[in-house]
């Protein structure tokens, strides 16, 4: 058996923060994941709050979209009572950063290094416009 090679990382699962997870699907809107916390033996523990999350997947002109999203809710039935308004605020989250990395794309000016137009012919120094 070889040593662990001292460059990766010591991967390891906390014991005080277990769940249990069960998944329910409708085959067709997505899928409700409840996470339920559980103990190092597998029983519940009912000091930590069960926790429902929410996934869906949707068409759009790129190509599918998947949207994986937290449910507040006390219950299985009022997790998939609130799921569209779920899908419908992870959605728009999704749009706006979508939005956000389009305008920081957008701003950032490409300047190049001294001297790099040199090996393209171009003499040094570049066009006209000098950037302070």
């Amino acid at each position: 058996m070889a040593a662990p090679d001292p460059g990766l990382p010591d991967i390891k699962l906390d014991p005080s923060t277990l769940y249990r997870e069960d998944v329910y699907t409708d085959r067709r809107a997505g899928t409700i994941r409840v996470m339920t916390p559980v103990d190092l033996h597998g029983t519940v523990d009912h000091g930590r709050p069960v926790l429902y999350a929410g996934q869906t997947q949707l068409m759009t002109p790129g190509g599918v979209l998947p949207l994986m999203f937290e449910i507040e809710a006390d219950s299985l039935a009022q997790a998939i009572e609130r799921f569209p308004e779920a899908v419908k605020l992870a959605l728009e989250e999704a749009i706006e950063e979508a939005r956000e990395m389009r305008r920081e794309a957008a701003s950032r000016i490409v300047v190049p290094e001294a001297g790099a137009g040199a090996a393209l012919g171009t003499p040094p120094g570049g066009g006209r416009i000098k950037f302070p």
